[in-house]
Parts: C-alpha cells; structure tokens; sequence
C-alpha cells in the first residue's frame, strides 16, 4: 500500500509536470515577437506577474522558511527562468518607453521581495510563522491574478465564442488544480489547498464555458488578436499551476 508520503511526491511530481506544460505555453507567442522583431500589441504585464509569483513561492521553499520543500524550488526557479528569458525577448524587441516601464517594474519586485524577505527572516523565527507569513502574500496575489481569466470568460460569453480560451490550456488548468488539491489533503496544507481550490474552480468554470459555446463558435482561422488573448490566458493559466506548486509541493 502507498504511503502518505509516496502519494504527496507522486501527486507533486505530476503537479510539476502539468506545471511546466504551463510555464511553456506561451512559445508560439514569443517565436512571432522574435519572428517579426517587434512586441506589436503583447504586453509584458502577465510575464512580470508571473516573476513576482514564482519569486515568492522560491523564497517560500527555502528550508529557513519551509523545509523540506525542494519541489517547490525546482519548479517555481524553473519557472522563474522561463519567465525572465520571455522578459527578456520581450525588452529586446520594445521600443524605449516600453523597455523603462518593463525594467522599473522589475526593480519593483525585487524591492518588494526584497523587503517580504527582509521582514520574514527578523521578525518571525520559527518555521511556521515563517511560511505562514510568506504563504498569505503568496495566496493574496494568487487570488488577484485569476481576476484576469474572468475577463476571458467573460469574453466567451458575449460572443458565444471560444476562440480566446484555448481547451488544452483550460484542462490543464483544471488538471494541474486538481493534482495539488489531493496533494494537499493527504496531509493537510491549507495555503496550497486555498491557491489550488481557486484554480480548480476556474478550470472547471472554463470547461463548462467550453462546452456550452463551442458548438457557436465560428470556424475561421485565428487571428493577431487571438494569439494575444492567448497569451494573457496563457500567464494566468501559468500562476494556477505556480501557485500550487509553490507552496510545498515537497514532502
């Protein structure tokens, strides 16, 4: 029989997975920025979100905050990566107005990661009052990125249309949502169980979207303005699967 312990590191390992497929969504919009040497109309705002939140579940992991949590280390520095080599495509084809707003918005986070950082490691000395600290700016900013895909949905709604809520990127959300709420349960975490509950909310909310209005969709080719909107869905997705992970995905 499986073990709690087993099952946790099982349920991590496909969380990761799912995760990664996640982070890499977005490619296909990045070769077109690199093939037409100019960012258009994307915008960099999903990309420096997702740096903020994977910065923090990073610093959530570290063994003086959480032990024990490598996975969530592992991913959210991986996705960290990822993020930051999209950033800096995204700087390198922006004209200078938008490179300062993208460079002054970095600095930003890392101020403020800087200062959560700061604060954790000399006012609160133990363990949980560590995580516990770091884990609520983990879930408070969770929380308010999934405010984004409501204007999806919101979208597919009014159009009767779901070319703007691509259905692997919904399952997977859904997926990845699930995954990390049993990791959760078999031994009770309640800052990953509250960041993964919401995901799989959402997941679920775009897949009965998808089944209600894919049959009015209309069957043209997808245009510029769909690939944008798929890489907006695309980030958000990204932060369920991060949000999860991040918050103890090790056993």
């Amino acid at each position: 029989m499986v073990n709690a312990t087993v099952a946790r590191n099982i349920a991590g390992i496909c969380g990761n997975v799912i995760s990664l497929f996640l982070f890499l969504s977005p490619i296909p919009t990045f070769i077109t920025i690199y093939k037409k040497k100019k960012v258009e109309e994307y915008k960099a705002d999903p990309y420096l979100a997702t740096v903020l939140n994977c910065a923090l579940w990073v610093f959530y992991g570290l063994p003086m905050v959480q032990p024990d949590s490598l996975l969530v280390i592992t991913i959210n520095g991986t996705g960290l990566a990822i993020e930051l080599v999209y950033l800096a495509i995204f700087f390198f084809f922006s004209p200078t107005s938008r490179k300062v707003k993208v460079g002054l918005w970095l600095i930003g986070e890392m101020v403020f990661v800087g200062i959560v950082a700061t604060c954790t490691l000399l006012l609160f000395h133990t363990h949980n009052q560590r995580s516990s600290f770091v884990g609520i700016f983990c879930v408070i900013f969770v929380s308010l990125m999934y405010i984004a895909p409501l204007t999806i949905m919101s979208k597919v709604i009014k159009t009767k249309s779901v070319k703007y809520m691509p259905f692997s990127l919904s399952l997977a959300n859904f997926l990845n949502g699930v995954v990390w709420v049993i990791y959760a349960l078999i031994k009770f975490d309640l800052f990953i169980l509250i960041g993964n509950g919401l995901g799989t909310v959402s997941g679920a909310v775009q897949l009965i979207l998808y089944a209600c209005y894919y049959k009015t969709t209309p069957k043209d080719d997808e245009d510029e303005e769909d690939e944008e909107n798929l890489s907006k869905v695309n980030s958000q997705l990204q932060l369920s699967g991060n949000s999860g992970q991040a918050k103890r995905v090790s056993a």
